[in-house]
């Protein structure tokens, strides 16, 4: 059984510290509209070529943009291949089955790590394991985001895909002794960093690479050794150090603790590695709770956005003006997780008949590494037949991987869908907006959003597509979830 309200840790995007900014991007309208439809232009939902970044040249302004990895305003636009629809949606659904087995087995292994310099992991070892402006990436699966943060004295910078669902933070690292993938930024060079040290294998802070990983920590000559992987046969090996972390210019945190990598492949595109938003001792959140307090929020901008998103860290996120909670749940056998209680979905402004023990079998979880959201098989069926119903005016088209309801849109400029809700404990609301309701392969072939999983004992999971344009408010100190729309533009 799932354990209600416990307190938790961590969250991801532009980190922008100022409450100011955060109440200026959010907007008063977008709850509790009286009408039933979005009628649209199809163009609108088509990704945007021109970015529009206000807070690029300037100086006044704290944190982090958070861009769309394939996004307008990403720095990696111009170094990686886009990924195809059918791609995202494959390494998507190896996400979603990695989470399901994160969420059915927390057993951590007891295979000994080898020194990555003198005894590397095979690779089929780990191939079945395991507020910043906010940008977009596909690693992991299918994780969307991308942050900017600085590590080291003298700071480098690094491009991160940033993820709710894992803890341990982890960057490429010279001398790659194994194999480093091609990324965008300099691969980070330990020994021209002042502050750099390595933790040693009898630590304390060594035995919190189990809980991070799912896997014993291991020993070189005294070096404490972390091994990750992920659900879609990406994975880093290398040594677990110290070294300063730079959010802003005015938040600096030495000491921080990370995975230099020294053996990485998969998914990870050109980023330089991952940071770490879960709940667990070793993640960003809980590194920095002593500074924020254990208080986050970010937004995250679709694909068709020509502005990024941001990640906010601080007591300041509590305070959108719209903001509407709903309780955050742990559950102990997952418990690096954030969990919310969905009870019910609607369709047109009316609620679809879902007994609530359909929702409560699994539970739900909030993902930012999940594209697009998973739902009860007999939730799914409903939502499906009933947005169908209303979509007869258009002609149909062939499924897009998971999704299965799609149309061609093509012939149209303008284009008329129900309005879809999701409703949480507590009285929170979140109306999904148009590019979190319909998910676009081209002109001709868009999609409903949503997947149904293949068992009713599968954990549901709210992805970042219904996130977008949303401020999502995680207060781990009072243990709620807000939701707010409007707050990236």
């Amino acid at each position: 059984m799932m354990a209600r309200c416990l307190p938790s840790l961590a969250f991801h995007v532009v980190i922008c510290i100022s409450s100011l900014l955060c109440l200026s991007r959010c907007s008063v309208n977008g709850m509790g509209e009286e009408d039933t439809h979005h009628t649209f232009s199809v163009r609108s939902l088509l990704p945007s070529t021109d970015c529009f970044d206000d807070s690029k040249g300037t100086t006044n302004r704290t944190g982090l943009r958070v861009y769309h990895r394939h996004g307008p305003c990403s720095p990696l636009t111009h170094s990686e291949k886009v990924t195809s629809a059918n791609d995202i949606l494959a390494q998507d659904q190896s996400r979603v089955d990695y989470l399901h087995r994160r969420t059915t087995s927390a057993s951590i292994s007891k295979n000994p790590i080898n020194s990555p310099s003198t005894s590397p992991i095979e690779d089929e070892e780990y191939s079945k394991s395991a507020s910043l402006p906010a940008r977009s990436g596909r690693s992991l699966g299918s994780g969307n985001y991308v942050v900017t943060v600085g590590f080291g004295t003298p700071k480098r910078d690094m491009s991160l895909v940033f993820d709710t669902g894992s803890d341990l933070t982890w960057i490429q690292c010279q001398p790659c002794v194994s194999y480093c993938y091609s990324q965008n930024d300099p691969i980070f060079d330990p020994s021209a960093s002042t502050s750099y040290a390595n933790v040693t294998c009898n630590s304390p802070d060594c035995s919190l690479v189990s809980s991070a990983t799912g896997r014993a920590p291991g020993c070189s000559t005294s070096t404490c050794l972390y091994a990750i992987s992920y659900g879609d046969d990406s994975y880093s090996v290398g040594f677990f150090v110290r070294d300063t972390i730079t959010l802003t210019p005015s938040d600096v945190f030495p000491g921080f603790r990370f995975g230099c990598g020294q053996k990485n492949r998969g998914l990870f595109g050109q980023v330089s590695g991952l940071l770490g938003l879960g709940r667990e001792k070793i993640s960003l959140i809980s590194q920095t709770a002593q500074t924020y307090g254990g208080v986050f929020s970010y937004c995250l901008p679709s694909t068709s956005s020509s502005q990024p998103g941001h990640l906010t860290l601080g007591r300041s996120a509590r305070s959108p003006p719209n903001v509407q909670y709903t309780p955050m749940l742990t559950d102990p056998s997952a418990s690096n997780f954030y969990y919310l209680d969905l009870i019910a979905i609607s369709v047109k402004g009316t609620q679809l008949s879902i007994p609530p023990s359909v929702f409560s079998v699994a539970g739900t979880l909030i993902d930012s590494g999940t594209v697009i959201t998973r739902l009860p098989p007999a939730a799914y069926s409903a939502l499906r037949t009933a947005f169908r119903n209303e979509m007869t005016a258009y002609p149909t088209a062939p499924a897009l991987s998971i999704l299965d309801t799609c149309y061609d849109l093509s012939g149209n400029d303008t284009v008329t869908v129900p309005k879809v809700a999701l409703m949480f404990k507590g009285g929170a609301v979140l109306n999904v907006v148009v590019t979190g309701i319909l998910y676009v392969g081209s002109a001709s072939q868009v999609c409903l959003a949503f997947a149904g999983n293949s068992d009713a004992s599968d954990v549901s999971i709210l992805g970042n597509v219904q996130q977008t344009t949303f401020e999502v408010v995680y207060d781990t100190s009072r243990s709620l979830i807000g939701f707010a729309p409007g707050c990236c533009s």
